[in-house]
């Protein structure tokens, strides 16, 4: 079909936000803030009902959105043809393969149109589906609408479910009876979005998040009875610690986890004795972190205490857990980073990552003999799902590489028979040997080697012609991996190479590849960034005005750092609800994630060096008066993690110093929050608006 040409947009003036200057003094340093009243003061309501919202405020950001409309207004046939494809590209009618759980087996399944997963289940050996949740007709006449946690009861006769119509993370959870399909009267508002069931079914246990969106109290409920009578099990006390609760594999112990992004603490109570009182693992020490799983007879649980970086793995006592009881499993290496431990009945599985790569090993508990799953593509994305059972000897992955589509196999672990039981379908068609994929090692500014994962066409030319979307992360100790993603075959499509930095801040390299990422040493994460660009115009994959940059989150920090830094490096700039107000946000501890982000960051009301160590990089403060490339900025209105104002005071500032008329657009979705659009294709618009303007950037339009 052919797209028609849309009629010009109305011109827009170029917003102008008014400068309210605002005086903040700490450690004896003041600055002054023009843009502070872009924050709204009821924020905590606006995120319950955004129509809360400051009307001043509301018609800024209405103005920018309008401004964008104007600006984007030639690229509208374009985002309807890039909206076309990535849709073709995804199977309309999918669903999961189901997994099993005593007499069923539960799954998620996709129609034809439909924008939201309706959740399944069958029989364990097949049959007709029996369909327990449709969430395209929970989401009818909702501008936002997302699933949260589904668990059945342990007799299969009920689900509890939640979900968030507002886009802030706040989940009314629900029990729906399963033979009759109605919700009961238990209504629990303000969750964290998913609980766990006691073993006898009647009780379900969840995490309340109070007004500053703090997960701090969980409650057990006791099915059919009013939620205003639920217990409180236990308070976090702490505001800089996240709570959650979840169970083992074995479904034995109900766990209770208190931490931060360095520090954890794990209480248990026994899933067949649901009133006891909660046991501690081992008291909390600062920068010790531990998991817990049990093999039915002891404790197993996956620490970095006592010096193991890359964590290790002990066991300990059911009746005496604590840290001197721990004994090793499985030892530190240095380089291994393990990322996880699931526990069954007679094997143990371990995903863990060495040399940039991830990969599954089974243990077998009798005897500890080992065995890894291997793969053989030079980059690749592996992921594990655990599954309801614990008495089994089948697990279930999924692989999947730049150029190959996500495939499930189902793995004996006694015979090591691997089953294939799903590979992604692209409808539109997907030729592997089109496309080339490549690992670079960069080098960085002070010696350090920089995984970049490359994806391109096999004709696509390697003469600096090429344009670039370059994208990173490098928080949290998250890692990007390097996964099948249809949407960038639109880009890759028409040219572009498409780049991810696996740059420090992430544990690509281990523990110790975080670790120089963060705090005092979080510079290393702009300059590894830059030196990936340096070295892809260099190596003539594209040039200088030809990438352009993407983050999302603690990655659009890493946009608005870099894009200060050497705005010379990049043809354009996409950052997507950009945590780009550090300093400000690291200050005000009345904000949802602010306490529990200091281990991160640092804390720059406690300390003077950890204020300067921000203000050096906060992109909000240092934007300057120069030349800045092309910027597009996305948030969300009820976005909890990075809140609408930051973006909205970035590209406020962005337009008052610099010194040229690049394009420079803010984008707010006023119906949704951190994850943008909640429908599968709603969210493809989105996709469609940022690759436009990748290509409009870079004169691919």
């Amino acid at each position: 079909m052919l797209n028609k040409t849309p009629p010009p947009a109305a011109p827009s003036e170029t917003p102008r936000a008014e400068k309210r200057p605002v005086t903040h003094e700490i450690h004896g340093i003041a600055r002054t803030d023009d843009y502070a009243w872009l924050r709204a003061d009821n924020w905590q309501e606006v995120m319950r009902q955004p129509e809360t919202l400051d009307a001043g405020i509301r018609a800024y950001l209405e103005a920018e959105n309008a401004h964008l409309e104007a600006g984007m207004a030639d690229t509208a046939g374009l985002q309807d043809t890039l909206f076309a494809e990535m849709k073709g590209r995804i199977k309309e009618d999918d669903s999961s393969v189901p997994a099993p759980d005593g007499p069923y087996a539960y799954g998620i399944r996709y129609v034809t149109g439909g924008q939201h997963p309706k959740l399944v289940r069958c029989l364990r050996e097949g049959g007709a589906e029996t369909l327990m949740i449709d969430g395209d007709k929970e989401a009818e006449g909702k501008a936002y609408f997302r699933l949260g946690g589904a668990m059945h009861s342990p007799d299969h006769s009920r689900l509890a479910w939640a979900y968030d119509d507002k886009g802030s993370e706040y989940y009314t959870l629900l029990v729906r009876d399963l033979a009759t399909g109605a919700d009961l009267a238990d209504r629990i508002p303000d969750t964290g979005g998913g609980g766990v069931w006691s073993a006898c079914g009647r009780y379900l246990f969840y995490v309340r998040l109070d007004d500053n969106h703090r997960p701090s109290k969980l409650f057990r409920h006791e099915v059919g009875t009013d939620p205003a009578g639920d217990v409180l099990v236990y308070e976090e006390a702490d505001p800089g610690f996240f709570m959650g609760v979840g169970q083992t594999q074995s479904a034995r112990f109900i766990l209770i986890d208190s931490h931060d992004h360095e520090t954890s603490e794990v209480r248990v109570i026994p899933a067949d004795d649901p009133t006891a009182e909660p046991r501690l693992i081992a008291p909390r020490e600062t920068a010790v972190e531990y998991s817990v799983e049990d093999d039915g007879e002891r404790f197993v649980i996956l620490t970095n205490a006592d010096g193991a970086e890359d964590f290790r793995v002990v066991t300990a006592p059911v009746d005496a857990p604590g840290r001197d009881n721990w004994q090793d499993l499985v030892p530190h290496r240095e380089g291994r980073l393990i990322l996880s431990v699931t526990v069954y009945a007679k094997h143990m599985v371990r995903l863990e990552r060495e040399d940039g790569l991830p990969r599954i090993v089974v243990r077998r508990l009798a005897d500890g003999l080992e065995h890894a799953i291997a793969f053989d593509e030079e980059a690749y994305s592996l992921g594990m799902s655990d599954g309801y059972e614990f008495n089994t000897n089948r697990i279930r992955f999924s692989y999947s590489s730049m150029t190959t589509p996500s495939q499930v196999f189902d793995y004996d672990m006694e015979t090591r028979e691997r089953v294939l039981r799903k590979t992604q379908e692209v409808p539109s068609g997907h030729d592997p040997a089109d496309y080339v994929t490549r690992r670079l090692q960069v080098p960085a500014e002070d010696g350090e080697t920089v995984p970049v994962t490359l994806l391109y066409r096999a004709d696509t030319p390697l003469d600096g012609s090429a344009p670039c979307l370059l994208y990173g992360y490098g928080s949290y100790g998250i890692s990007i991996p390097a996964s099948f993603n249809t949407n960038c075959l639109s880009l890759v499509d028409r040219g572009f190479v498409y780049a991810i930095a696996h740059i420090r801040g992430g544990k690509d390299k281990g523990f110790r590849w975080y670790a120089d990422g963060r705090r005092q040493a979080k510079a290393n994460t702009f300059t590894d960034f830059v030196a990936a660009a340096r070295y892809l115009a260099a190596e003539r994959f594209t040039s200088a005005d030809r990438i352009v940059a993407q983050g999302g989150s603690a990655g659009g920090m890493l946009m608005g750092a870099v894009v200060n830094m050497a705005p010379d490096a990049f043809g354009g700039i996409i950052a997507e609800v950009p945590f780009v107000d550090v300093l400000n946000t690291m200050l005000d501890d009345t904000l949802p994630l602010t306490p529990p982000e200091w281990p991160e960051w640092g804390n720059p009301i406690a300390s003077e060096a950890d204020y300067r160590t921000i203000a050096a990089y906060s992109p909000y403060d240092n934007i300057a008066e120069r030349d800045y490339p092309p910027i597009l900025a996305l948030g969300g209105l009820t976005d909890p993690r990075v809140t609408y104002w930051e973006p909205a005071k970035w590209v406020a500032r962005l337009r008052e110093r610099r010194t040229n008329d690049a394009p420079l657009y803010l984008k707010t979705n006023m119906d949704a929050g951190h994850g943008g659009a909640s429908g599968r294709f709603d969210r493809l618009k989105e996709v469609a608006l940022v690759y436009a303007f990748a290509l409009k950037v870079t004169g691919k339009a």
